[in-house]
């Protein structure tokens, strides 16, 4: 069975899985994991593989998994990739989705995660570009400024973030723009240069060189 992102999103076991999930970060102070994370995590990943000329099924598989890949932090933060992966292949098979498929989508999810993942094949490349790219002031949710760990200084200085493909299909390019009233530069790199790393390496796999620009500054 062909199953497709919007059948996923109306699924009500998904809902509740990525709710409870979010709920788990929320209490341990994490930032926003929740619908809009995953969605623009999906819609982000569906443009990635889209302007590359990748199939349509191909796009549908990158933003199923990922909707789906932060589920694992229902279990735990810890080791969440592979977790995820493994509710991901028990709702999958359950539901009747295609073997091939549930293994495209389980593999990416389960290699998601800086420390631990690798973009073994184009719908993982595209799904780490999502993820890792999604720095944002709304997914803050601690309002009181005065007692921001350095996450929430990262993700509250970035007023923007886009993520975008040039016209030659070459490069992908992550730019931010970031009030520095709340965090520097150096705060950026301090917690995300394992995740930039990880990003050349998934450009890479799609055949792009990536790049960062902070403030229009050219940083990679």
């Amino acid at each position: 069975m062909q199953l497709t992102y919007k059948d996923i999103k109306e699924n009500e076991d998904v809902k509740i899985y990525i709710e409870r999930a979010d709920e788990q970060l929320l209490a341990l102070g994490y930032t926003e994991h929740s619908f809009a994370h995953v969605s623009r995590v999906a819609e982000v990943g569906g443009y990635i593989l889209r302007t590359l000329g990748y199939s349509e099924r191909d796009v549908e598989l990158v933003k199923i998994a990922g909707y789906l890949h932060d589920i694992g932090n229902l279990v735990n933060r810890i080791d969440h990739s592979q977790s995820g992966a493994v509710i991901s292949f028990r709702l999958l098979d359950k539901l009747g989705m295609e073997a091939e498929d549930i293994a495209t989508i389980v593999s990416a999810i389960g290699n998601h995660d800086e420390g631990t993942g690798v973009p073994v094949n184009p719908v993982a490349a595209a799904l780490i570009l999502a993820d890792k790219s999604d720095v944002r002031r709304s997914r803050v949710r601690n309002r009181e400024t005065v007692s921001f760990d350095i996450h929430d200084r990262v993700n509250y200085s970035v007023i923007q973030s886009l993520l975008t493909i040039n016209d030659d299909k070459t490069a992908i390019t992550l730019d931010l723009t970031v009030d520095t009233h709340y965090g520097t530069v150096m705060d950026y790199f301090e917690i995300f240069l394992g995740r930039m790393i990880m990003c050349k390496k998934s450009a890479d796999k799609l055949g792009l060189q990536f790049k960062l620009l902070i403030n229009k500054q050219a940083m990679l």
